[in-house]
């Protein structure tokens, strides 16, 4: 049995950049706590980036605890202001409940992101008109981890940033 503790200190951090607007570090919880219908990431995203494309999830739910720096979250057609001590709400729906966390502060927004893992799940992303249908996902791991993923649009296969505003290619 693994032990059911982890310090955020000691996560595996992986690190995503795309282009000039998107950069975060991401940990992952859920799975190395031996949680298997929870999952559950640290993520931390730089000053003026963004950590992933405005999108919703159709079947599952997710929750944000802002542990420290100042953002925006942006869900469906409005925006709030959020620091430390904030706790998000991302119910699971179509485009209209679309979401994103903006590090609009000088410091890095970091900030544990928990949801159910729902097995198969669809996913809308309204800024680049796309999807992404994702099943077999492994415990421990996300959608860019299934076993079955498709990503479309009027094109048979798309690259996940397809579409995005990056800004300028690094």
């Amino acid at each position: 049995m693994s032990k059911p503790i982890v310090n955020i200190a000691d996560l595996d951090m992986k690190l995503t950049e795309k282009g000039s607007r998107f950069a975060s570090a991401a940990g992952r919880i859920g799975g190395v706590v031996g949680m298997q219908a929870l999952g559950a990431q640290y993520i931390v995203v730089p000053p003026g980036k963004i950590g992933f494309p405005f999108h919703s999830h159709r079947n599952n739910e997710e929750m944000f605890i802002i542990l420290d720096g100042e953002g925006t979250f942006r869900k469906g057609a409005e925006q709030w202001p959020v620091s430390a001590g904030d706790v998000i709400s991302a119910v699971a729906g179509d485009a209209s409940t679309a979401h994103q966390l903006i590090n609009s502060g000088t410091n890095d927004l970091r900030y544990f992101a928990i949801s159910t893992r729902n097995d198969p799940d669809i996913c809308e992303y309204p800024d680049s008109g796309k999807f992404m249908v994702a099943s077999g996902i492994p415990a421990g791991s996300g959608m860019m981890g299934a076993e079955f993923v498709l990503r479309g649009r009027d094109k048979p296969v798309l690259d996940y940033w397809d579409g995005e505003d990056i800004g300028d290619e690094k």
